[in-house]
């Protein structure tokens, strides 16, 4: 790495050096699912990169995500018989909604293990280990050999991999089922059997799964925001997944969320819960599973965020919930797609990121010797909304074609159009903006929240939370009598 390379190079962007507006990127995902023109008509786009320090187009990301999403719930609103509506999107207060921050009764709360982070291995390389999770740090320690209480330190960490190869120390915790990936550069990423998996995939897919009656959509009220009735259960947790549950709930949904009581979540779903009603149910018992197909009889759209084949096996597969539910839109989320050699392996946004080259080309660019990452979890947060756009396009198709519908995302693909969106060549140096003047503050579950409202503006349907966040199991399962 050593010093920062000039991003107006070609050496420096390769295929990725021809930079797409927010425009360009929005009209290619309406276009790649076939959305009718005539509504690009009505969007608004302001600002322009950059708009955090980063070489790569983080606001553009953040801006075309949540616009395709919204400007989706302006169609849906539209085929139930309203007039199509001016929707706009910021860039710079789209990308503060993705910085995933939040204050609870005036605190911002730490997120993160001290052992989560990169460290150099003996080889050269560089791994990123996340440790959010106590099973997780603990499986990731007693594999390197150090101990798992408190005591243990970054610097024992350190010592342990000094005499480890970061390649095999991947592998070794994939096979463990834990979560560590070694740093690539986009090249070693493009040439790795995961990364040819991916490479001819468009960045979400909408594929018909199975054969149902139209559901028309209700007809709309003149007050009514666009997803109004749509009733959407959402088995997502970290933050993918729950930021598209929110963007659904922001448009008016009722969204369920459906947290395992005996799994762990991260703070974040205090903020990332807004608008949603919040329930408990085991999918190891009975008692679960038929709380969850009670639920599921009378849902427009399953959002989920396990790993490929994990529902299944216990009878929540995607053909299992269109047998249920005719007419289902299955939304699923996966780290790294579902083909291909690392279709099973865990991943979160950070190891997403180190994986496939995006720790090294921010490093590269800056003139560093140490993996950088983006300065928010992008990958998360437009991979949530592309979802909650694939969703409704989904949604409307059913509701003109009939059939049952499977959504497909994953955040290695998002990865690759973010790369598609090109690199800005004075993106380090633009300061991080505060964020004060996007906040606002309500009453939650979990204490006083104080949280980044919602970026997308309608004209007529203005977005807006009217549930506030509460903790996993405050619901009962059945849906609210509408």
């Amino acid at each position: 790495m050593g010093k920062p390379i000039d991003l107006r190079s070609p050496y420096a962007n390769g295929p990725d050096r021809h930079s797409k507006t927010a425009r360009d990127a929005l009209q290619s995902l309406w276009r790649g699912l076939n959305m009718p023109d005539e509504a690009m008509d009505v969007i608004e786009l302001t600002g322009a990169e950059p708009v955090f320090p980063s070489s790569f187009a983080v606001g553009t990301a953040a801006q075309a995500s949540m616009a395709a999403a919204a400007l989706a719930a302006a169609e849906i609103w539209h085929l139930r018989g309203g007039t199509r509506q001016r929707v706009s999107v910021n860039m710079l207060h789209a990308a503060q909604e993705c910085r995933s921050y939040f204050t609870l009764d005036g605190v911002e709360l730490d997120v993160h293990d001290k052992i989560t982070g990169v460290y150099r291995c003996g080889d050269g390389g560089w791994v990123r280990i996340h440790a959010n999770f106590a099973h997780h740090r603990d499986g990731a320690l007693a594999l390197l050999g150090c101990p798992t209480g408190p005591e243990t330190s970054r610097e024992m960490v350190e010592r342990a991999l000094s005499t480890r190869s970061a390649l095999d120390f991947e592998q070794q915790a994939a096979e463990a089922g834990l979560v560590v990936t070694a740093m690539r550069t986009f090249d070693e990423w493009d040439r790795h059997p995961q990364g040819l998996a991916i490479a001819g995939q468009p960045v979400l897919t909408v594929t018909r799964m199975g054969e149902a009656d139209p559901r028309p959509l209700p007809k709309y009220s003149q007050e009514a925001r666009p997803l109004k009735d749509i009733r959407v259960l959402d088995l997502t947790r970290i933050i993918a997944g729950p930021v598209c549950g929110r963007a659904l709930a922001a448009y008016g949904a009722d969204v369920m969320l459906v947290n395992s009581p005996h799994l762990p979540n991260i703070e974040t779903i205090a903020e990332t819960s807004r608008g949603k009603l919040s329930v408990h149910a085991d999918l190891e018992t009975a008692d679960g599973r038929i709380a969850l197909a009670n639920l599921l009889r009378s849902a427009h759209i399953f959002v989920q965020g396990y790993r490929p084949g994990a529902l299944e096996s216990v009878g929540f597969g995607p053909q299992d919930v269109a047998r249920i539910r005719p007419g289902i839109v299955y939304v699923s989320l996966s780290a790294y797609g579902d083909s291909g050699p690392w279709a099973q392996r865990r991943g979160f946004d950070s190891l997403v990121q180190t994986a496939t080259g995006f720790n090294h080309a921010e490093a590269q660019a800056a003139g560093s010797d140490r993996p950088k990452p983006l300065p928010m979890q992008i990958l998360d947060h437009a991979s949530g909304y592309l979802m909650a756009f694939g969703a409704q396009v989904a949604l409307a198709r059913q509701a003109t074609e009939g059939g049952s519908w499977h959504v497909r995302v994953s955040l290695a693909q998002t990865a690759r159009w973010l790369r598609s969106l090109g690199r800005v060549a004075d993106g380090l140096l633009c300061p991080m903006p505060p964020i004060e003047s996007y906040l606002e503050t309500t009453p939650s579950g979990f204490g006083q929240l104080t949280a980044v409202r919602h970026a997308a503006q309608f004209s007529l349907t203005p977005a807006r939370w009217t549930r506030p966040s509460v903790p996993p199991g405050t619901n009962p399962t059945v849906w609210p009598f509408n």
